[in-house]
């Protein structure tokens, strides 16, 4: 019913469609999938809208396309979601300035990149010219700046992270993905330091039991590692598994992970 783009379902009458209170339908909902109603509709909007505007289509057509009742209420959440406004996407992200910083750590050098409204890369590597190629190539018509000092507190919070001391830290995020995506990423920051989980396990806990190496895939493309800590999803048969960032890394994350826990 959700996924219907042409029907407005509010919290009330989805309640009443499935002979529930608003109240228990939220927190049932919220229970099985990680997120309310409401964020579940505007997510899937959201993706409609996105990949409408990135096959080229003009910004009305996406709006009535992905189910939006008004331009407001478009403008209101599409530029949140993306990170940038909707014809700033269409066009490659042509005028979003990202911010970033390079440093060392624990884990090799270390990139993070952020936008006004969050951090949008966090990427590991041992040459500083390498990590900064992989970021342009993700943002190629992005305005790009060194910023050192204006992001001193995002470098700090990332390096607790990487020496494995840190709780989760509450850093805005202004990342892409799938409603999908979201449900295994925010599970993922859910998980304790020192803790891991098995891909079937996440997978189960978002109601998605059968989805594991689709769980394994959302894994592979989190834009921002440490900060949604994937490197604490394991296979269930041992052995630590693949990690984008290497798995030598990851083996140390887990192991400081556990030392200070």
């Amino acid at each position: 019913m959700l996924e219907n783009a042409s029907v407005n379902w509010t919290n009330n009458s989805l309640a009443a469609e499935v002979g529930l209170s608003p109240s228990q339908l939220h927190r049932g909902f919220r229970t099985a999938f990680g997120i309310s109603p409401a964020e579940y509709s505007r997510a899937l909007r959201t993706r409609r809208a996105r990949l409408a505007l990135a096959a080229g289509a003009p910004v009305t057509e996406a709006l009535y396309h992905a189910g939006f009742g008004s331009s407001r209420a478009f403008y209101e959440v599409v530029p949140a979601a993306l990170g940038m406004t909707p014809t700033q996407f269409r066009s490659g992200g042509a005028g979003a300035k990202i911010r970033y910083t390079v440093f060392d750590s624990f884990l090799g050098r270390l990139l993070v990149g952020a936008t006004e409204r969050g951090v949008c890369a966090v990427k590991m590597g041992e040459r500083e010219g390498e990590l900064e190629d992989q970021l342009r190539s993700e943002f190629p018509t992005a305005q790009l700046t060194r910023d050192e000092a204006g992001l001193t507190e995002v470098r700090n919070a990332t390096l607790r992270l990487a020496a494995g001391r840190a709780t989760q830290p509450e850093l805005p995020l202004d990342v892409h993905g799938t409603v999908f995506q979201w449900l295994v990423w925010r599970q993922i920051q859910r998980i304790p330091r020192g803790r891991t989980k098995t891909y079937g396990e996440l997978a189960r806990e978002i109601g998605r039991p059968t989805s594991a190496r689709a769980v394994a895939r959302a894994c592979a493309t989190n834009q921002v590692a440490l900060v949604i800590p994937c490197h604490r999803v394991v296979p269930a048969g041992g052995g630590g598994g693949g990690y984008r960032w290497g798995p030598d890394r990851k083996r140390r994350l887990l192991a400081a992970e556990s030392a200070s826990s």
